[in-house]
């Protein structure tokens, strides 16, 4: 069976869905024909020019990246520009480009829990909690006869999928009772009558963005010309989603012993890695977020945590951070925080889509000098 750019998509939609992206953000894919035949993937952390001759040379069809190549409005890719050259190396060699940026920062599992793995943490779970997608229930009275029928309906629309199963539903027997007026058409008794029938009841939940393909699904097969159903809006259910992971360390340790420890674990750049905080400071539970994640200090006071690792501090609000909140922090820098993800992306592509995959070791930190002045 040949494998498209389109049934890639699928999977990284699936995992990494588009609606858990930031409204500001730029996600899916960018560039590429969904029909095109895909035998291997290269996956990376940035969409340069360096990488799209990387996934070029690997023989890459297709090419997924974390960072966006277009986060702003553009009107032009001609190869004048840094970004226009990435699109035009891409086209030209029928390479498509996929990107999975926040999405995949808040999946389960997702670019956090790559890092928390990389760091050797354990019992994680999300620094800052995302709801789960909201849900209704929808209530139905169908004949016996005609159960299947509808039940199939509605699961061809989406409703009564609870984790890895689908088709889920109550059932419950019981009596209906009507009175046809002048001008119905009823499928059973006769108009101006009293009639009682035998029902089956079906709950089934359906998420809230498909509460209207569900409805109609249960119209078009329900034998009724009326039939009667409650929407039901549930409470918000909590979700293993979420911005950043917090972890345990096997063993308790200081700030500097720790830091070292993150600067083996991940992968070197120029830039190296820093901490913020008292260097005997122990650290026994460890919040990360791959990224930019400075803003989740006070998150990661909230949960208990001794140290956040993450990237892009700042200076002032490193120090009030440590200062307000009694976290350390660790900028361990963007690119090596967010790279470990790559080999988790790479590993579920080659299970479930069958592809061949390909992960890129090309250091796109921007940082590519640094020097210390010696004592």
């Amino acid at each position: 069976m040949t494998v498209t750019v389109a049934d890639v998509v699928v999977e990284l939609d699936r995992r990494y869905d588009p609606k858990w992206a930031e409204p500001w953000d730029a996600v899916g894919l960018v560039c590429g024909d969904p029909s095109a035949p895909v035998r291997r993937v290269h996956v990376a952390v940035d969409p340069v020019l360096a990488v799209a001759d990387e996934a070029v040379a690997a023989g890459a069809q297709l090419l997924v990246t974390h960072h966006p190549l277009f986060l702003g409005g553009t009107t032009s890719v001609a190869a004048t520009t840094a970004k226009g050259r990435v699109v035009h190396r891409l086209v030209s060699a029928g390479v498509a480009l996929y990107v999975a940026h926040t999405n995949a920062d808040v999946a389960d599992p997702g670019v956090s829990d790559a890092l928390a793995a990389a760091l050797g943490l354990r019992s994680v779970r999300p620094l800052d909690p995302r709801p789960a997608d909201p849900v209704d229930k929808l209530v139905t009275f169908v004949p016996p006869a005609d159960v299947d029928r509808v039940l199939d309906a509605l699961a061809a629309a989406g409703a009564g999928t609870i984790g890895d199963y689908t088709r889920c539903a109550f059932l419950g027997d019981g009596t209906g009772t009507f009175r046809a007026g002048p001008g119905a058409h009823p499928a059973v008794g006769a108009i101006g009558d009293v009639t009682r029938v035998a029902e089956v009841r079906i709950e089934v939940v359906v998420p809230r963005r498909l509460r209207g393909d569900a409805v109609r699904a249960l119209v078009g097969a329900h034998p009724y010309e009326e039939p009667a159903y409650d929407v039901v809006e549930l409470a918000a259910a909590p979700s293993s989603r979420g911005l950043g992971r917090v972890g345990d360390l096997d063993a308790p340790t200081t700030l500097a012993e720790f830091t070292a420890a993150v600067a083996a674990a991940l992968p070197a750049t120029a830039a190296g890695v820093r901490a913020a905080g008292d260097p005997e400071h122990i650290v026994r539970l460890v919040a990360v977020c791959g990224g930019s994640g400075g803003d989740l200090a006070a998150a990661a006071a909230r949960q208990g945590a001794d140290v956040l690792v993450t990237a892009d501090l700042k200076h002032h609000a490193t120090a009030e951070a440590v200062a307000d909140t009694g976290v350390a922090l660790v900028d361990a820098g963007h690119w090596a925080t967010e790279w470990p993800w790559l080999g988790d992306l790479a590993r579920v592509l080659a299970d479930t889509v069958g592809v061949t995959t390909t992960v890129s070791h090309l250091v796109t930190d921007p940082w590519t000098v640094h020097r210390q002045k010696e004592q």
